[in-house]
């Protein structure tokens, strides 16, 4: 029977937790009310009796709550009509093992306290027979529970044990104190209404230079270090604007030659670099002649002219996939006059053509 009662309190709670609702941190003070069994210390003498509690607290925090706690139990004496009132105070902490989404959890209680006993006694002359003992004595409590939470109360089962320091009991003189059972349902009733819960403003989120390129040329405001570049320009993975034509000025030829002198070289590894900087890069190899000799010989002279630089470039790394030609134009595109020996000299060059 006694282990029926002891159960009971924690079944109630669990059974009405199946129809709450969770619920966030809320830390409204609430009310408390109580009854319960005290299975009351065997040493004592006394009736096992009902005892009812009524109390305060609040959350003040998302898993920890505090408690303070009247409570009043009549326990009547096994063999005799005299009376036995205890009454007393706790103030407790309970750590809630909350987890989202569900409505109900366990705790853990511990607290202390001040317990009052009124012992009547008629048996024991020497100390004044019949007569009353009153003493007022510390406890400590230590307690397991199921708490169902709803949107104005919550329910609590729970069983548990508060020990009472009372050495100057007359009916058990030997004892140090008495450790009674404790198992009671307890009705919260939350006062107030629960603040609205502030909910951060959506921030839209802010774009950053990685995000925006103001001047559309298809590279970031944080890689352009041109940002002002005109549409239509060829740009360059820095954002700057890459020349239409890459002259290759210096890798001209000798008179009716096809073959690079040595100091075009120095100027092709530019070349190279240049390309090799911009990979997005698609290139004309175009040579071009002086008038000297025949039209149809200065174009093919033209044309193994752009060849040799076009073998050079795909000889350094240069894939031929950005490389169009070689195309040779003769004499047709002149830079300079012909009619002088320096005219002449400039217009016996390689130029690379930028094709996007």
């Amino acid at each position: 029977m006694k282990k029926n009662l002891l159960c009971c309190a924690l079944l109630a709670a669990a059974a009405m937790a199946q129809s709450a609702t969770a619920q966030d941190f809320d830390d409204r003070w609430y009310l408390t009310g109580g009854v319960g069994m005290n299975f009351q210390d065997r040493d004592r003498d006394t009736q096992d009796v009902p005892f009812v509690t009524i109390g305060f607290g609040k959350f003040v925090s998302p898993n920890w709550s505090i408690d303070g706690e009247l409570n009043y139990q009549n326990p009547q004496f096994d063999s005799s009509e005299l009376l036995f009132s205890q009454y007393g105070a706790t103030i407790d902490a309970r750590y809630h093992f909350i987890k989202e989404g569900r409505a109900w959890w366990p705790y853990l209680r511990a607290g202390i306290g001040a317990q009052r006993s009124e012992e009547e006694f008629d048996t024991f002359p020497a100390i004044g027979s019949p007569g009353q003992r009153e003493d007022t004595n510390l406890t400590a409590q230590l307690a397991f529970g199921l708490q169902a939470d709803y949107d104005r109360y919550a329910v609590r089962g729970e069983i548990g044990t508060r020990y009472a320091f009372d050495d100057t009991s007359v009916v058990s003189p030997a004892s140090d104190g008495f450790g009674d059972l404790l198992a009671s349902v307890t009705i919260l009733v939350k006062l107030g209404d629960l603040a609205a819960v502030v909910t951060p403003e959506t921030v839209a989120p802010q774009n950053t230079c990685a995000d925006l390129d103001d001047d559309g040329d298809g590279v970031n405001n944080c890689n352009d270090k041109c940002p002002n570049s005109v549409a239509g320009q060829a740009i360059g993975p820095d954002g700057c604007p890459v020349p239409l034509t890459i002259d290759l000025k210096g890798v001209n030829f000798d008179f009716d030659k096809d073959t690079l002198r040595p100091d075009a070289e120095a100027i092709l590894t530019d070349a190279v670099s240049i390309l090799q900087k911009y990979p997005q890069l698609k290139v004309e190899v175009a040579g071009h002649t002086d008038s000297v000799g025949t039209e149809q010989y200065n174009q093919g002279l033209s044309e193994r002219r752009a060849a040799t630089v076009y073998n050079y470039l795909t000889n350094a790394g240069i894939d031929a996939a950005r490389l169009v030609g070689p195309n040779g134009f003769g004499e047709s595109r002149p830079l300079d006059t012909n009619d002088t020996a320096e005219g002449r000299a400039k217009n016996r060059r390689t130029e690379l053509n930028v094709q996007n």
